[in-house]
Parts: C-alpha cells; structure tokens; sequence
C-alpha cells in the first residue's frame, strides 16, 4: 500500500484495474484506493506480470502492506505462490530463516509486509514512508464505568481529520469576532450566478493583500513570506472534511476562478481530488451559513497557515465572522485591521469582479 498523501496512514483498495497473469508496463493503472482524503489511481513501477495474493477489493490496510506482486514472467509457478502466504504467527524460527527456492524472481511492487525471503537483487519495492506517529499517541477516552459499548474503526477520512486536528491543537491561538455585512456578497453571487464561497475567498484574498502577515507561516527560522495568495475552502463530503485549494485568488480573472473553483467541487464531490488540489493553502475559509441556526463558531488553525476565517448564518443581511490567528505571526491589533479592511470589502463588493 503506498502512501498517497503525506496524511495517509490505511488505504482501502477500491479495485483492481488489471487482474492475474495481465502484462502491465511501467506507469499503467493497476489499482484504485481511498486514502484519507480521495480516492486515486496506483500506478505500476517496473515492467512486468501482475501476479497474486492481491489484496481483496475493498479490503484495508496500512501504509507499506503488500497488496500484490509484479513478476517478471507470466508463470505463477505454485511452489512460489505458496511461499508467498503469510506465515502462522508461531512458524518455526529456523524454518522463517532457511533461504527460499525462487524457480522464476519476483519483485514486491509495493512495500512488503509478509515476512517471506525474496532475492536482494530482483526485489523492488515503493518507497512508502509512514506518516508521524501522532496517531499511535492518542488519548484515552475515559470508557470505564460507562455503558457497554463497541469499537468501530473511523474512517481514513475521520483519522485524518484527527491527525491534523492534533497538530493544529498546538498552535497557540486568539480568536477575534465582528458582525460584518454579507448581504451584497450574497446578492452579488445571486446576480452574477457566482458560488458564494468563491467571493468570500476573493474577499479574503484582496484583503490579505493589504495585510500580508496573513499570508505567512511561523518556523523555527523565521515567517515565511508567501508570493501568491492561494485560498483553501473546507468541503465536507460525506465522511470527510477536505479543502480544496484555490491558487493565486488575488490575480487571476474571476471568470478563471470560477472555473477551477467548479472544477475542484466536482473532484471533490467524486473524491478525486490529488495531493496538489488540497495542499499547500495560505489562508483558510470554514463557512456554516447554509445552517440557519449557527450564529457563531471558531475554527482550529490548519498546519502552514496564520489564520482560518469562520462564517456563520446570515441574520437581517449581516453574519458574525471569526477570525482565529496564530499569535506567533499576528497580533490582536492585526486581526482588528483585517477584519475592518473585509468589512469593506464585503459592503461594496463590487470591485472584486475587476
């Protein structure tokens, strides 16, 4: 199982593209996977004859667990099929360590697992590195005393939403709110038959414009200083909470925007969003005012950004909007001045369609 994201700690095989015995060249689709955050293509890594155990469809598992094999010849001798089953937990040691008879050399394509000898210099294997063990930290939820219950695993999508609320939870936060106007945003979208969303991420970005602290993110060595705006929009689709990425939101044509913004909701709704469509945001958007009946709500601080922007139901033309912030890179008079310069915005957002 590779890791196709660097949140990705399970995957869970959709299908395979080929089946036993099929000739597959280097590059070739071979296999479907939900991670964490969408589900993408595998694609092979050498030449050569996709050959079992495969792992079942469906079937999860953790990153670097073989879920197949390329051999390089089309023969599935039995003998070599039979040393490829996962041994009994109570093998014999000498028996695990006497050297292994291969009739034709096989090469694991996905980082293995099962503890079966292959030949050093005809085994390739994908380098899948794990992600942070913050996931093996978890704590302990008080159970005891309680009703019985029952453990179900989360999802990938929910174990990355905690990963990532985890780290976030140690970013040393303030929260600033102010009731700002969202009616003509709201009539503006109607008008030009544009997403809501894609304006509210125009607004910020002009915005950051002229307060680009916003734009940075704390290191150990300094801030660092971002060239280009690009806006990260939280979409919660069914069991996941993702956030596509909008690039250069301050520069580009609106007409552009709304394209890649349609685009990226329609990878989104068929989780088909890659690493690239949802890494690497500046600046945060979590909007709730679909839900009547949220006035007001916080938001944590994603990893390698300064702050994310909550916005809550409309009441009589006007929303509460919670800007959460990093104290490492901004103050409280900082957000103040931000919050002032997106109320303007916002009241006249005319000139974001310039």
């Amino acid at each position: 199982m590779p890791a196709l994201s660097d949140t990705m700690s399970n995957g869970r095989l959709v299908k395979w593209a080929k089946k036993p015995g099929d000739r597959i060249k280097k590059g070739d689709v071979i296999a479907e996977v939900e991670t964490d955050k969408a589900v993408m293509d595998v694609e092979a890594f050498e030449d050569g004859y996709l050959r079992g155990p495969l792992a079942a469809e469906g079937s999860e598992a953790p990153v670097g667990e073989v879920i197949g094999y390329i051999a390089d010849d089309a023969a599935e001798p039995a003998a070599i099929a039979a040393a490829e089953s996962p041994r009994p937990a109570a093998a014999d040691a000498s028996a695990a360590a006497a050297p292994a008879r291969w009739p034709s050399p096989v090469s694991a394509v996905l980082a293995a697992s099962i503890p079966v000898p292959h030949p050093p210099s005809r085994r390739r294997e994908l380098p899948a590195m794990r992600p942070s063990d913050e996931a093996e930290r978890k704590p302990v939820a008080a159970l005891a005393g309680g009703p019985p219950y029952r453990i179900e695993r989360a999802s990938p999508q929910r174990e990355a939403v905690a990963r990532n609320m985890i780290a976030s939870a140690v970013t040393p936060t303030f929260r600033v709110t102010a009731r700002l106007p969202l009616q003509p945003l709201q009539d503006l979208a109607k008008a030009r038959g544009l997403s809501l969303a894609l304006l509210l991420a125009r607004v910020c970005a002009l915005t950051i414009k002229a307060h680009p602290l916003f734009n940075a993110a704390y290191t150990p060595d300094g801030l660092a200083q971002r060239e280009r705006i690009d806006v990260a929009i939280a979409v919660a689709e069914g069991d996941s909470l993702i956030t596509p990425v909008l690039r250069d939101v301050a520069s580009r044509p609106m007409p552009e925007l709304a394209e890649a913004w349609t685009a990226l909701r329609d990878k989104a709704k068929s989780r088909r969003l890659a690493p690239a469509d949802y890494s690497g945001a500046t600046f945060y958007i979590s909007d709730l005012g679909v839900f009547a009946v949220v006035d007001a709500f916080d938001s944590l601080i994603p990893a390698g950004a300064s702050a994310i922007l909550s916005v809550a139901a409309a009441r009589e033309g006007h929303a509460q909007f919670t800007l959460a912030c990093d104290h490492r890179v901004v103050f409280g008079a900082d957000a103040a001045r931000f919050l002032t310069t997106l109320g303007a915005h916002l009241a006249d957002p005319a000139r974001l369609l310039a």
